[in-house]
């Protein structure tokens, strides 16, 4: 990375741009190669400076982590204005259009819950947490039975969805089409497998499994 001429920000400023070079940072190596030596010589500032906003490595990494986190959240939010199964299309996408123009940062993101920091961890399980609350409000909305295993079933759908991404979304010769129907689909067949016959709601998502 090319060293960044110093200038004068106000502390909010210059906190904000040490967290956008550690997420743009993401595009070239993972979190945990992300130090603060790098991040403090790209923005041209001590590393004095960074320890001071982010107390440490691992506080500098918690924020990158977020700052990911909400991007991506932020990407995907759903339409509430649409009707629940075309919100799901439409949600899933704009987070597979998130995944093509942003590989690295997505991979090192869900690849940051095997993160040995804990509140690194939690960053990302809260993302996941709102995913799967993203889904189950499409599938209540279709009529779908609201119950313990749904959840379950919907969590691990997620996980799913993420493997799918990260195969399917990076470096790969499937079309946005093809993914966004794989997902729609294999969320249907969870649903199948928990209440027999619910997802036919999901626009006849069964049909074509």
């Amino acid at each position: 990375m090319a060293t960044a001429r110093r200038t004068r920000l106000r502390p909010e400023e210059r906190r904000n741009q040490l967290v956008a070079l550690g997420v743009a940072t993401l595009a070239d190596r993972p979190l945990a190669e992300v130090t603060v030596e790098e991040i403090a010589a790209e923005a041209g500032v001590s590393t004095g400076l960074v320890y001071y906003y982010f107390g440490s490595k691992n506080g500098l990494h918690h924020e990158i982590v977020r700052r990911a986190r909400d991007s991506m959240l932020h990407a995907s939010e759903p339409q509430a204005e649409l009707p629940p199964a075309d919100r799901l299309v439409s949600t899933l996408t704009r987070l597979v259009a998130y995944v093509r123009e942003h590989g690295p940062t997505f991979y090192s993101l869900v690849r940051g819950a095997a993160s040995g920091d804990e509140e690194v961890r939690a960053v990302i399980e809260d993302a996941r947490r709102q995913q799967t609350e993203r889904a189950l409000a499409v599938l209540l909305e279709l009529g779908v039975p609201e119950t313990e295993l749904l959840r379950i079933a919907v969590r691990s759908w997620v996980a799913l969805a993420e493997q799918a991404l990260v195969d399917g979304g990076i470096n790969s010769d499937l079309t946005d089409e093809e993914l966004v129907g794989y997902l729609e689909r294999s969320l249907g067949g969870v649903v199948a497998a928990v209440v027999p016959g619910a997802s036919d709601a999901l626009f006849g998502i069964t049909s074509t499994l």
